[in-house]
């Protein structure tokens, strides 16, 4: 087309194309398209899906976040949430998606968590999710560091109980609570479906309890707690439990109907004690198995065919183990087979791989020495 005769074909399309199209951006970029046209400026504050990610903030290329830095990306994606709050209309356009990830940096995390509140106070939202960030996750920081973020991570949490009253999803890290924080956090966030915590503790040597009526996955990667309790926790499906430092006995299960993946992972010393399948899954019928292995020693005891290993794995169909270390034959693991009579796929994978497609068969697709 000649530049005289150009048309604004994009423009032309209806509202709720144009929101679909801004749906899959995040919302710096959704925020620039203001620019094209006085229509174009009202359509951000239709969104909805708003995900505010700060690292996006972070001049292009960058991977790196020093402290200069995350003040001003984090300044910015206050000013960013400011903005998108202030201009929407309560009476339409429901929220699908409200996806947040900042930095724990004292009032700035506080004014983002009162405009969630009040988003959440006058708008329909169905799914809230908090992903925070702290600054000891890019650099080298000792206990005394994750004891400051637990503390201003509580403050927070106690500042804008709107908001994480209404999150359905919260991931943390680099966080050392106090002995109740967890619970209170819990207590407080009804709505959650979605938990994963990385590298938190509440001390050393202290028991993690976890009771909650919503709670669907939970995920905890490398933290510090001597054992954790699954107490209630009636509507849980997938658990991943990454990384314990237990000598004994590190998962307990209580009340978990619903339970059905587990995804277990963890570096075996060898003062360890091995693990009994029948006992740490005591309780559940788990469809879906993940073991990962870490070291060179097996942390899961082989166990003859008793009524709890076979009330345990009687509804087994797919098992995955995983960095199988040298040393370990396909003996070893035969004791899923014979109490799983559902089990359709079992995958071994080390120096080599094997997998059996559930017709008692295997195929050998590499060396499992």
């Amino acid at each position: 087309m000649e530049d005289g005769n150009r048309e604004d074909v994009l423009s032309n399309l209806p509202d709720h194309i144009l929101l679909t199209i801004l749906d899959r951006l995040n919302v710096r970029d959704a925020a620039r398209t203001c620019v094209l046209s006085r229509r174009w400026q009202q359509l951000p504050a239709m969104l909805s899906q708003i995900k505010l990610d700060v690292l996006d903030f972070l001049p292009e290329g960058t991977t790196a976040c020093y402290e200069r830095e995350i003040v001003r990306i984090n300044g910015a994606a206050v000013e960013a949430t400011k903005s998108i709050m202030s201009r929407r209309d309560p009476s339409r356009n429901t929220i699908h998606l409200l996806s947040m990830k900042f930095f724990l940096r004292d009032n700035d995390t506080i004014s983002i968590g009162h405009a969630v509140g009040q988003i959440m106070a006058t708008h329909k939202v169905e799914t809230a999710q908090f992903a925070i960030l702290t600054e000891a996750h890019y650099s080298r920081r000792g206990d005394d560091d994750l004891v400051y973020y637990g503390r201003n991570f509580m403050l927070f949490f106690e500042a804008c109980p709107g908001a994480f009253g209404g999150l359905t999803r919260l991931k943390l890290q680099d966080l050392r609570f106090g002995k109740s924080d967890i619970c209170n956090v819990l207590l407080t966030c009804k709505q959650l479906k979605h938990l994963r915590m990385f590298n938190c503790n509440s001390g050393v040597w202290t028991t993690l309890q976890v009771e909650h009526l919503e709670l669907g996955e939970l995920e905890i990667v490398n933290c510090s707690f001597r054992k954790v309790v699954l107490i209630s926790l009636p509507k849980l499906t997938q658990m991943a439990f990454h990384g314990w430092i237990a000598f004994q006995d590190p998962l307990s299960v209580g009340d978990v109907p619903l339970l059905e993946t587990v995804d277990l992972t963890n570096v075996c010393l060898s003062s360890h004690k091995m693990v009994k399948l029948s006992e740490f899954l005591g309780g559940t019928s788990v469809r879906n198995l993940r073991l990962g292995f870490e070291s060179e020693k097996i942390w899961v005891q082989p166990e003859h065919l008793t009524r709890q290993l076979a009330a345990v794995f009687c509804q087994l169909t797919f098992v995955h183990m995983a960095e199988i270390p040298e040393g370990y034959d396909l003996s070893w693991s035969l004791f899923i087979l014979e109490p799983a009579p559902n089990l359709k796929e079992l995958y071994l994978t080390g120096v080599g791989s094997f997998v059996y497609n559930g017709n008692g068969q295997g195929e050998e697709e590499g060396t499992l020495v």
